[in-house]
């Protein structure tokens, strides 16, 4: 039991550092351009996360706790090898002030551990599950179709709608005054910072739901749970449901609560990164880039995708600097960016199986 107990902890520490590393991008336009406060913006987004975490469904948490790899590789020691090689690269990042995704780093971590897990057997993970002929592309299931394609298609959106959003503002607000356009999407730029937060909640927040669920699941089956007390009963899942995807109430509400806080602790310099050295930012450039992100993750949480707030946002941001003018953008910011991005997946991958060796060297696992 305290070896399951252990993972849940770990777990909710990661979704604690994922607040201040991810929700911190989906709230640093707003607080950029002085339309709300840090602490206006922190209790929006733990409202709106909580929300979406709660209500806007369990896609991306049945795609991470069933949909990436073979459960029986999985043990509790491998997901607390997953999330601390997941915890280790979002700390390097935050530190140095790079939005690099938690998403990519939780799933590096998963694939690296399981695979070490399995003593280097690629068929511990699901690769590729083609759709049906009649469905479409991103009806598929596996590393392929949630993780990989995603990862290209996601950032492209951003990128290119972020510029016609901004692009069709501009015509749109040609003969308004500043005042008036400062005025208008100042107020604009609430609900699209709210819109942001549900999707965020949405999407993040349900990448440790799914985590957490898996390893509960496996801690019940491998019998690590039977001698839990009553108050304790909670902590037993046989399954997820017939459709794989019931994650209880009080996992979705430990996450979203335990990323709230993390978002209060210490977002500001990933805030600082988007908000002030990529491009300079008004309203109306706020309000394109969250309404565009936003759009990118609720799409992407509906299909079940864990894509990644940062790269959402932030490629929205580039867009919308880049429908004001090319040179807006500060391209070695963004270059700094995009190798932190580059190196996400197999950082958290090599470090996680190194650990997982490690406990296998130590004889804690076979």
């Amino acid at each position: 039991m305290t070896l399951v107990l252990t993972v849940v902890l770990v777990a909710l520490i990661f979704e604690y550092i994922n607040g201040f590393h991810d929700t911190a991008n989906s709230i640093a336009t707003v607080v950029s351009t002085k339309v709300l406060t840090p602490r206006q913006a922190i209790v929006l987004a733990a409202a709106t996360n909580l929300f979406g975490a709660l209500f806007l469904g369990t896609a991306v948490a049945k795609t991470v706790s069933s949909g990436l790899v073979e459960a029986k590789f999985v043990s509790s020691h491998t997901i607390i090898c997953a999330l601390l090689g997941a915890i280790f690269w979002n700390l390097l990042t935050w530190w140095f002030g790079l939005p690099s995704s938690s998403s990519h780093a939780l799933v590096g971590g998963l694939v690296g551990a399981t695979l070490a897990s399995a003593h280097g057997d690629w068929a511990a993970l699901i690769w590729s599950k083609p759709p049906a002929a009649t469905a479409h592309w991103y009806e598929g299931s596996g590393l392929l179709y949630k993780v990989i394609l995603p990862m290209i298609v996601s950032p492209l959106a951003g990128l290119v709608f972020g510029f016609l959003v901004m692009s069709a503002l501009y015509l749109i607000c040609l003969n308004w005054r500043p005042r008036t356009v400062n005025n208008t999407f100042g107020k604009l730029q609430i609900f699209s910072a709210g819109y942001m937060g549900l999707s965020h909640g949405q999407n993040d927040a349900q990448k440790t739901m799914g985590i957490i669920a898996l390893a509960l699941v496996a801690g019940t089956k491998a019998g690590d749970l039977a001698g839990v007390p009553d108050w304790l009963s909670f902590l037993r899942i046989e399954d997820l449901g017939p459709k794989n995807d019931h994650i209880p109430a009080w996992i979705k509400i430990a996450c979203a609560l335990t990323m709230a806080a993390g978002t209060a602790a210490g977002g500001w310099r990933i805030i600082k990164t988007l908000g002030h050295k990529m491009v300079k930012l008004q309203p109306i450039h706020g309000f394109a880039a969250e309404t565009t992100a936003a759009t990118v993750l609720a799409i992407a949480g509906s299909l079940g995708m864990p894509v990644s707030t940062t790269h959402a946002i932030t490629t929205s941001i580039m867009g919308v600097g880049a429908a004001k003018r090319f040179n807006a953008i500060k391209w070695s910011v963004v270059e700094r960016i995009i190798w932190a991005w580059v190196l996400t997946l197999p950082a958290t991958a090599g470090v996680a199986y190194l650990l997982m060796k490690l406990c296998q060297a130590a004889a804690w696992v076979k």
